[in-house]
């Protein structure tokens, strides 16, 4: 998959360094699923997607969901549709995704999966996260730059990039992969009909996660008391803050502090927190806990396709909810958030099975069908 690199030589020499061109990545891949099928998913309330037109050298982008019939009416006219989250809905694709667990599931995004046809694409541009261009089918061409002039054309409706300069390019073909750092400059258009597998790894600001830890800490500050005065004298100007009261409230927001285990609580619960448009379908008819244990001994448990779930020093995360528990359930939950999957849930410990319960009640994990 790496074209003969070592995961370690991969992530010493390329990860967030420079792009890597991969011939065969995936060798006989053509893909997950048909255009066709694609636009079904763009058509879906609760998927995001968007389709990118170009005519007459502007840009146009309209968001999902779309009426069925709008792809018919497009012809071969310069245009993409782009479906975020693919994984979330399609198990194939989160089992493409595995093959990218040498990087860490707290940096991961998604799947987008995009169609053209021949001479779509979203122009020249460059993203702020790290990117696997997997080929489906067709063919498309790739062309990159290093370059720092990050100048965007002006009153469009996406990042274009004004003066992109082309410093190497290639035609991928159904399986080859390329991998492109952050703020590399690229623009890709289809040679034909083709599709391309996005595999996404976010990368937050500083700013961002500065804002939400503020907003975690909220719910966690509790400072005792209220403002007061007894000893007020009159002000010259009453209409300027003391210097009491400024230091008086000082001293207080002071107090407010915070420890490395507030800091990875709050990282647990925020990366692993679903996107809004994501909800769980809980079971309309749920197994008793007796019956759920029962079947879980001969049945394996998944991870629902829109599941987060992550783990730090005794506590695992699961959409944007945290959990405590003893070091033996740890072991065990870990392993489940490291695969997605468990095979029977019979050597597992009371603790774990209660919360595999809960998160089968809410809809975080289903059961496999049983094989015929």
């Amino acid at each position: 998959m790496l074209g003969g690199l070592t995961i370690e030589e991969f992530l010493r020499d390329y990860w967030q360094k420079k792009p890597l061109l991969i011939r065969q990545a995936f060798s006989k891949f053509n893909g997950l699923l048909d255009p066709l099928q694609l636009f079904a998913l763009a058509c879906t309330e609760d998927v995001q997607s968007r389709l990118v037109t170009q005519r007459h050298g502007q840009w146009h982008v309209q968001n999902g969901p779309f009426k069925t019939t709008k792809f018919d009416s497009l012809g071969k006219s310069k245009w993409t549709v782009l479906v975020q989250g693919v994984n979330q809905h399609l198990p194939t694709a989160t089992a493409l995704l595995k093959n990218f667990s040498f990087i860490p599931h707290a940096r991961l995004d998604d799947l987008m999966v995009s169609y053209a046809p021949k001479g779509g694409g979203v122009g020249p541009h460059f993203d702020s996260y790290d990117v696997f261009l997997l080929q489906g089918q067709g063919h498309r061409r790739w062309q990159i730059s290093a370059q720092q002039d990050r100048t965007l054309v002006e009153g469009a409706p996406l990042r274009i990039l004004k003066h992109f300069q082309i410093e190497e390019e290639w035609v991928l073909a159904p399986g080859d992969m390329l991998y492109l750092p952050p703020h590399y400059a690229h623009n890709g258009i289809a040679e034909s009909d083709c599709m391309t597998y996005s595999i996404g790894f976010r990368t937050p600001t500083y700013q961002e996660l500065a804002e939400q830890f503020l907003v975690y800490l909220q719910d966690k500050i509790c400072l005792d008391g209220m403002y007061a005065d007894p000893g007020l004298k009159v002000q010259r100007h009453p209409s300027e803050i003391g210097s009491d009261m400024l230091r008086q409230v000082e001293q207080v927001i002071r107090r407010v502090q915070w420890t490395k285990h507030d800091i990875a609580n709050f990282l647990g619960s925020y990366l692993s927190d679903p996107k809004p448009h994501i909800f769980f379908d809980p079971p309309t008819k749920p197994l008793s806990r007796a019956r759920f244990k029962q079947v879980t001994l001969t049945r394996s448990v998944v991870m629902a396709l829109k599941t987060q779930m992550l783990c730090h020093n005794g506590t695992v995360f699961i959409n944007g909810t945290a959990h405590t528990v003893s070091k033996l359930s740890y072991r065990e939950l870990r392993m489940f958030a490291d695969t997605r999957k468990l095979d029977s849930t019979a050597s597992l410990s009371e603790e774990s099975f209660e919360l595999l319960y809960l998160w089968y009640t809410d809809g975080y994990i289903d059961l496999l069908q049983a094989s015929a």
